[in-house]
């Protein structure tokens, strides 16, 4: 494990994975919480408690998606939510770990969403849609340092011990 001036960064990161994990997990139950119920009817008191227009296209479009709500499509989506939580988890702990394959992963995961984001800012920019560009963008070029770092560190050669005696 290396420590050093870029760990409480990328614990920081590892922190940051996690409450999106402990996020999505929530989502997976909540969608859980919603079998054997009226999703629909469930979906249009959400519009009217957010105090939404139902005619206005997103939640026009949110009430009918919740109209062809299934159990079966409820199981799946959890599912889904779980899987992509397992892996915010596994991700969080290498990074807490310090582990370089946490780091490069992260940024993998981290930069394939650059673009999208990207696009979605130029297709309508909110101030949520820019910080949320911003900020991975930041998570992913800081990781990126801390792994050039690490592997210039590497690449100096080791100092010689020299003891001094007869």
């Amino acid at each position: 494990m290396r420590l050093g001036h870029d760990s409480a960064g990328v614990r920081a990161v590892a922190v940051f994975e996690a409450v999106k994990g402990l996020l999505v997990v929530a989502a997976g139950l909540g969608l859980l919480s919603l079998l054997h119920r009226d999703v629909q009817h469930a979906a249009e008191s959400i519009v009217r408690h957010l105090h939404l227009n139902p005619a206005r296209h997103y939640p026009r479009v949110f009430i009918q998606a919740a109209s062809q709500m299934s159990s079966t499509r409820l199981w799946l989506l959890a599912g889904g939510a779980f899987a992509y939580a397992a892996v915010r988890f596994v991700e969080a702990y290498g990074l807490w770990h310090l582990r370089p394959w946490a780091e490069w992963f992260a940024i993998l995961a981290g930069g394939v969403y650059l673009p999208v984001e990207a696009y979605e800012l130029l297709g309508r920019a909110t101030v949520v849609r820019a910080a949320i560009l911003l900020g991975n963008t930041a998570i992913v070029v800081y990781l990126l340092y801390v792994r050039w770092s690490a592997a210039e560190r590497e690449r100096r050669p080791m100092p010689l011990n020299r003891t001094v005696g007869p």
